[in-house]
């Protein structure tokens, strides 16, 4: 099937990956950009989950001061190569992601990292207050574990809705990444600064 340059190029500028690999996407896909989409955020995926237990020994340090200098960011992202790590997709997903977390403040980069004291007094306080609102005891456990997890999705980097297309999470968004560059990337590190706080 014969795909349309400005199609091709739409997909370009929605994903940020190369006009070929776009291409390829859409003759999988019949021409239908949003199947094209998935397929490419699909192959994102499986490059992730194949590169995934490669050591990342480089990487960058990117700072960002939000405008009016009452805000700022610094992360520390590790990827496989220092290639990788100066490339000019590494360094805007970096700034890009400094910018997130200026603005949704997350606590955490995964799951995995939230403290288990913080996540205990949380339960402890919905189950208290589900009992006293007269919910049923059958019911508190599944409810229960629904904030939670809703909690952790709002306080955890990687599952936020990323900055630039909330169609994505900020782990979507990295997996895209490392299936656009082929090499494992992790997020190490952030911290957030931020006057008066």
């Amino acid at each position: 099937m014969k795909i349309d340059l400005a199609l091709i190029q739409q997909l370009r500028e929605l994903t940020g990956l190369g006009m070929m690999d776009c291409k390829k996407a859409l003759q999988e896909a019949n021409g239908d950009i949003e199947q094209a989409i998935i397929a490419l955020r699909k192959k994102g995926a499986s490059v992730a989950l194949q590169r995934s237990g490669n050591a990342t020994a480089e990487g960058l340090i990117h700072a960002y001061i939000h405008a009016g200098a009452r805000i700022g960011v610094m992360v520390n992202i590790a990827c496989e190569t220092d290639f990788v790590a100066r490339t000019e997709d590494m360094v805007k997903f970096a700034q890009d992601l400094c910018m997130h977390i200026a603005a949704y403040r997350p606590l955490y980069i995964s799951s995995e990292d939230v403290d288990k004291n913080f996540l205990n007094k949380e339960e402890t306080l919905y189950r208290e207050q589900l009992k006293e609102s007269g919910k049923p005891a059958n019911m508190i456990d599944q409810i229960v574990q629904g904030k939670l997890k809703k909690l952790c999705d709002e306080i955890c980097l990687l599952k936020q809705s990323w900055i630039k297309n909330d169609q994505l999470t900020v782990d979507e968004a990295l997996k895209g990444l490392i299936g656009k560059v082929g090499e494992n990337i992790k997020i190490k590190q952030f911290a957030r600064f931020e006057v008066g706080i």
